[in-house]
């Protein structure tokens, strides 16, 4: 039942996906638990402990039905998170209970969960991801020769083409999506390391056998989904794990930033624009607004997550020796909050890159207020090849260009090109003004760097992920 009478993490009732929420909740967390303790319980009866298979099919029996309640009590009484599940996994299974956690220490179960909880979140952080990647490149595709007002500075620069600034946002996803593939693959487990890391407890129960050491922690990594494991750690895992995953969290939050910046400047410009619902509100003043709430929500989750990077940092860089206990309380905040916020930011950029509006109107016609002054270096290397001295025009074209950039700034309109056919300097190219104005004169290669990239780029990554299923990209509220 919904309480209305304590805190409501937003990211949770709000914004992120069931799934990410899921991934990190405590059913997920402590059922990972329960498998690491039934693993580890596995590899050391194959391994030749006194372990009995009665005693596996009883911790196998009670692996997800978690008695949250008897370990919420014990906790209160013993302060210990890892010691009071076991006393409440021991409760469920009494002929299992002197074997369960045998050798290991809490980061067995601690550090190996968050690690599966990461790769978990990622890989639907990667779908998503392809799944935005492939709907902007049909965007970009469908707007390639579409020619557009290009800006720096947020002034008028030269023409470009929606396609091609859509490929600048895809370019920013593709370079998230390789970090992310890079992390995957070389994401590794803790392991069976015991309490500093140098396995002792676990020589000690297998008889002094090196060889069986080692077998137990790549039994235990192989039977939890991993390839490759660290072969040193100290008690825990490295912490610049957490601080390179979060680093790859705040890239992709980047890049949505930078995509929401620049579409709530087009929105603004009229160019282009976000879904709007039949019934949404834009506004409880005015009933005429259309705010763009979602591009301004994905902006201000993506400031939040960005924020997040430096906590693992400091963690990562603040370890003593082989562990200290100032990692816990904060990472159990700043990582799946992070993982919470890039998925919601997903989901919002997936929803809107859907549903995106273009008006092609708006758009020809800022291009055609600007041209004139676009296409002033066109029509100063005509007059040169027409016999006309460079400087000379040059400084009549600056002469109409800032006059007419003041009369605009009065009210006025532009009549660059009519000032310049007027101009006797200009008599001998004065037929070829028109002509000069062809808006798709302007774009360069725009159209041809969009089939380029969408060809040598986007198409391996959509072979690579045609088996990929689709995600929606729900907006909740």
């Amino acid at each position: 039942m919904q309480r209305y009478d304590q805190y409501d993490n937003p990211l949770v009732s709000r914004y992120a996906s069931a799934e990410m929420s899921f991934n990190f909740s405590p059913t997920k967390k402590f059922q990972t638990w329960r498998r690491l303790w039934i693993a580890l319980a596995e590899a050391e009866k194959e391994l030749g402990l006194p372990i009995s298979e009665e005693q596996i099919a009883e911790m196998r029996a009670h692996q997800d039905t978690i008695n949250f309640a008897d370990a919420e009590r014990k906790e209160r009484e013993i302060r210990h998170d890892v010691m009071a599940h076991i006393y409440a996994y021991g409760l469920q299974c009494p002929r299992a209970k002197p074997i369960i956690h045998l050798g290991a220490t809490s980061a067995f179960v601690g550090d190996n969960t968050d690690l599966i909880q990461m790769r978990d979140g990622l890989l639907l952080l990667q779908k998503k991801l392809v799944n935005l990647i492939q709907t902007l490149a049909t965007f970009a595709w469908e707007y390639r020769d579409m020619v557009t007002l290009g800006y720096t500075h947020f002034q008028p620069a030269q023409c470009t083409t929606v396609g091609k600034r859509a490929t600048l946002w895809l370019q920013d996803l593709v370079l998230d999506l390789e970090h992310l593939e890079f992390l995957l693959s070389r994401l590794r487990f803790r392991g069976v390391k015991g309490t500093t890391g140098t396995q002792d407890s676990f020589l000690k129960l297998l008889g002094g056998d090196q060889e069986k050491v080692v077998r137990l922690d790549q039994m235990v990594t192989e039977k939890m989904g991993f390839s490759q494991r660290f072969l040193v750690t100290g008690q825990t895992y490295p912490r610049k794990v957490d601080s390179q995953v979060l680093s790859l969290l705040s890239g992709i939050a980047q890049s949505a930033h930078k995509f929401s910046n620049d579409l709530r400047l087009l929105q603004h410009l009229r160019e282009m624009e976000e879904p709007f619902d039949p019934q949404q509100v834009g506004s409880s003043a005015m009933a005429y607004k259309r705010n763009p709430m979602r591009s301004e929500r994905m902006a201000a989750l993506a400031r939040y997550v960005i924020s997040l990077e430096s906590n693992p940092a400091f963690t990562a860089a603040g370890q003593w020796f082989e562990r200290t206990l100032d990692d816990s309380a904060n990472r159990r905040l700043a990582i799946a909050q992070a993982f919470l916020g890039t998925d919601a930011i997903l989901n919002l950029y997936l929803n809107i890159s859907r549903g995106l509006r273009v008006y092609p109107e708006v758009i020809a016609r800022r291009v055609a207020e600007e041209l004139p002054f676009i296409a002033t270096e066109e029509i100063l290397m005509a007059g040169v090849k027409a016999g006309g001295d460079r400087q000379v025009l040059h400084e009549r074209i600056r002469v109409h260009a800032m006059a007419v950039a003041q009369r605009i700034k009065e009210g006025g309109r532009n009549d660059l090109l009519e000032r310049i056919a007027q101009d006797p300097a200009f008599s001998q190219i004065k037929d070829q003004l028109p002509s000069l104005l062809d808006p798709r004169r302007f774009v360069g290669r725009a159209p041809q760097q969009v089939e380029e990239f969408l060809r040598e780029v986007i198409e391996p990554i959509r072979q690579r992920y045609r088996h990929i299923g689709s995600e929606e990209g729900e907006v909740r509220v």
